[in-house]
């Protein structure tokens, strides 16, 4: 018999396992070496006095965290309203097809509804064709010709120096 996946906000005593997720999400993407920050300071993010980024995780009830959400509010311009961003969704692989992910991103699209917000975005490697399907079997429109913009270390660094 399957449970019906759980979704709730982070509490501090998930930091360990959700920072475990984010270091399996980076590796997943390749992205390991990106990994600088820990769990320590995502807990000083997630639980500011006020918190400018969220964490909700996934399990099936009386189980282990299988999954999370790390999401933001953004702002559309164009339809004047702010929006939610999904920074991380990740489901760790022996949950995955168990309804885990569509719980977190029902979850988001839940909030969007309740707060009259525009819409609900994220990115998606253009190589993960799993997640692919998965984010279309939802209804999620992929936005070709769009590229994203990165400004990070170094690069960060000298854009801040420069005078206007």
């Amino acid at each position: 018999m399957s449970l019906q996946p759980h979704v709730r906000p982070v509490e501090r005593a998930d930091l360990p396992t959700v920072f475990s997720l984010v270091r399996e999400l980076a590796e997943y993407e390749q992205l390991s070496d990106e990994v600088t920050g820990g769990a320590e300071a995502l807990g000083e993010a997630l639980f500011a006095e006020h918190p400018r980024v969220f964490c909700d995780v996934a399990h099936a009830p009386g189980e282990a965290i299988a999954g999370i959400s790390v999401w933001f509010y953004s702002f559309s311009t164009f339809r004047g309203k702010h929006g939610i961003h999904v920074e991380d969704l990740f489901v760790r692989p022996r949950y995955r097809g168990k309804g885990h992910g569509q719980a977190l991103l029902a979850r988001a699209a839940r909030r969007c509804v309740a707060e009259s917000l525009g819409r609900l975005e994220w990115s998606v490697l253009n190589w993960n064709e799993p997640a692919i399907d998965f984010y279309r079997s939802q209804g999620a429109q992929l936005m070709d010709g769009w590229t994203t913009c990165r400004l990070a270390d170094e690069a960060l660094w000298r854009l801040a120096d420069k005078s206007v």
